[in-house]
């Protein structure tokens, strides 16, 4: 197979940062076009600040129903990182595998399965506009949407071995803001309530909820707090961050962080917290291992499988009950950086093995 990528070229000149809302709706408005052709119906969710996210809907008939997933967005602002290039074993550009390349995978096999087959069933797919953010307004979306498939691919990129990504950590994020009150350190140390020291003791306390056996962590990654040597600090901040691996670790960390933060060390400080849970964990499952066993069979051999620290909209998708995996997009490197690329070997061979599988799927 071989591929002209003056397609994703045109995608990958189109700049869709997050919060370049008209950019993530031209990019939408392309594949509208490409999948129009395909006989697809077009929902869109209108979003009035972001991006549209978009559901393309095939035709239905008896049997499984299967959810492609990605995203529309990416991390680079206009007029930093915005042109596509290529050479003999790579293609470069803002999105190559994060992920207007996995987007362009799933289109890819979709047109193979539309030119062997003649129609396309029971296979849909899901563009959001806000994954690079957090996925802070569509993920309840796709969290009731993914609830009516039987199976969900997510087309982030591909491990170095061609790995599918059958497990990623959850993550929660908390700012926390802690209020004392201010006082000359010279002259009236005592009548001071030092927010510094509180943050100081709600830091190590946090930090030691730590389980790197099981794979969970807590990081405050960023503090503040503060006027100066001579004056006991009225105010800190703390930027936090738990991910793990398992749904009790989940359980253990919540009920962790509530106690401290409720019990600062300091008497007299004020504590206030935003955020939460931001995407749940994706965990290995019995319904994902038999999906596995069954595209082994389609493709004929075994998948190289990962688990991965980041998180991705699979996380939703595999929170939501649903058998989820992910990696189907091309293998590249350097993404979040100006160094982002892909290789055209894995283009090839992602898009022959998706279309192996969502023949096998189609309408069945």
């Amino acid at each position: 197979m071989t591929m002209n990528y003056a397609e994703l070229a045109q995608i990958i000149n189109m700049n869709s940062h997050t919060r370049n809302k008209a950019g993530v709706d031209e990019n939408a408005a392309v594949f509208n076009q490409w999948m129009s052709e395909l006989g697809y119906q077009i929902e869109t969710h209108r979003r009035e600040h972001i991006g549209n996210h978009v559901h393309y809907i095939s035709a239905k008939s008896d049997g499984r129903k299967v959810l492609l997933l990605g995203h529309l967005d990416t991390v680079f602002p206009p007029n930093t990182f915005t042109a596509f290039s290529e050479d003999d074993e790579w293609v470069y550009g803002p999105g190559v595998c994060d992920m207007k390349g996995g987007n362009y995978v799933a289109l890819q096999a979709l047109r193979n399965v539309k030119a062997s087959q003649g129609d396309i069933r029971n296979i849909d797919m899901l563009l959001v506009s806000d994954e690079e953010t957090g996925s802070d307004d569509s993920k309840a979306l796709t969290a009731e949407l993914v609830k009516h498939y039987d199976a969900c691919l997510v087309f982030e990129a591909a491990g170095p071995d061609n790995n599918v990504v059958i497990a990623r950590k959850g993550i929660a994020t908390f700012h926390i803001e802690l209020t004392g009150k201010g006082a000359h350190a010279g002259n009236h140390y005592a009548d001071g309530i030092n927010a510094n020291l509180a943050a100081a003791h709600m830091l190590i306390a946090l930090t030691s909820l730590t389980n790197l056996a099981k794979g969970s962590t807590v990081n405050a990654g960023k503090m503040h707090g503060g006027i100066g040597a001579n004056t006991i600090s009225p105010s800190a901040t703390l930027t936090v961050e738990a991910r793990f691996t398992q749904a009790d670790e989940r359980e253990r960390l919540l009920a962790g962080f509530a106690e401290i933060v409720n019990n600062p060390a300091v008497e007299g400080i004020v504590v206030n917290v935003t955020g939460g849970l931001q995407r749940d964990v994706m965990q290995p499952s019995a319904a994902q291992q038999a999906l596995i066993h069954e595209i082994e069979g389609l493709l004929g051999e075994s998948l190289n499988l990962e688990h991965r620290g980041g998180v991705s909209d699979a996380n939703v998708a595999s929170a939501a009950g649903v058998p989820t995996l992910d990696g189907f997009g091309p293998y590249g490197d350097g993404d979040h950086t100006v160094h982002e690329r892909a290789s055209k070997a894995s283009f090839v061979r992602r898009i022959n093995e998706v279309s192996l599988i969502l023949a096998a799927f189609n309408g069945k």
